[in-house]
């Protein structure tokens, strides 16, 4: 399988955990690009970091790596591989996902690490 290219998005992100009952701020469905994940237990909004919502807990200074699709649902290993290869140079992962392809989260103090650990890896990672 060819290995997939990947684009480090410019912005630098926030995740926020709030109260699953709460409202997603008015910013957040504003802002030009989002994640929010809902489950029994919690809401969890990832934001760029200029806007900020109040919440339960924050944690700042995430950038995204953006495997660039759109790949198909039927697609396998492509996470499990490139999750791999963050775990062996020990960077943290945050993965979302969209219809169309997946997002990496680092830690910003942590993405050099990464784009090599990838590009020695074989993947293509675009600034």
């Amino acid at each position: 399988m060819t290995k997939q290219t990947l684009a480090i998005l410019p912005e630098t992100f926030t995740i926020y955990s709030l109260h699953t009952q709460s409202a997603i701020p008015p910013s957040v469905l504003s802002s030009p690009i989002f994640f929010i994940g809902k489950t029994y237990d919690e809401l969890s909004l990832v934001v760029p970091e200029p806007v900020y919502i109040e919440a339960e807990e924050s944690d700042p200074d995430w950038r995204a790596l953006e495997v660039l699709g759109p790949l198909e649902l039927s697609m396998v290993g492509i996470m499990a591989q490139i999750g791999n290869v963050l775990a062996q140079a020990k960077v943290s992962i945050f993965v979302v996902s969209t219809f169309e392809t997946d997002y990496f989260l680092v830690k910003q103090q942590d993405l050099d690490a990464a784009q090599q650990a990838l590009q020695q890896a074989g993947y293509k990672v675009m600034d």
